[in-house]
């Protein structure tokens, strides 16, 4: 079976669609072999209608075809780069940047191993299905890549175990829940 962190061969079918997040209206071509192939999720788009007032740098990870990334840069004008490890994902990341005219850094990185930097925001809808003891590596070694003060802000549904999660990032970070929106999840933890 193929999953939207793999690079499995899945035929190509692009569609276009739009989105309005807040004032910001999107357009992105999404395509198979990438998570939430339809169009912007619900938890994605909790997720940026709950994160506000977002400075300097960014690192979106996992970004598949990017909504995350480029709705930060248009809205906030930040500095921002976008990771995944899929090449589907960050083809269409690209051409979405290019779509919605803005500028973002995207480029392939296999957790953070090709990240270089600390940033002041890594924002997520993080790859759930990957297991637990990666999705903990994600997540806990953020902390590695986020300024002092940096936050981790990322959704997660109740029933993939949200309240475990909160309360497993209290181990490493300043955890508070941002907004529950019919089930998921919004979390910022923040780097002390």
């Amino acid at each position: 079976m193929s999953h939207y962190f793999t690079n499995d061969y899945v035929e190509s079918k692009e569609v276009k669609t739009k989105c309005i997040i807040k004032n910001t209206e999107l357009t992105l071509i999404t395509d198979n072999g990438v998570f939430s192939k339809k169009g912007l999720d619900f938890g994605t788009r909790s997720l940026l209608e709950t994160i506000d007032n977002v400075k300097g740098q960014v690192l979106d990870f996992g970004c598949g075809y990017g909504p995350i990334g480029i709705y930060l840069k248009k809205t906030y004008d930040v500095e921002v780069d976008a990771v995944d490890i899929n090449e589907r994902a960050m083809n269409l990341a690209k051409k979405n940047a290019e779509l919605n005219k803005i500028d973002m850094n995207i480029f392939e990185s296999n957790i953070y191993e090709n990240i270089n930097k600390k940033y002041d925001y890594i924002v997520t809808n993080p790859p759930i299905r990957v297991g637990k003891k990666i999705l903990y590596q994600i997540l806990f070694e953020a902390k590695k890549h986020l300024k002092v003060n940096g936050e981790l802000w990322l959704v997660v549904h109740k029933d993939q175990g949200a309240k475990t999660l909160a309360k497993d990032l209290e181990k490493e970070y300043k955890v508070e829940i941002k907004n529950k929106n019919k089930g998921f999840y919004i979390i910022c933890a923040r780097n002390n």
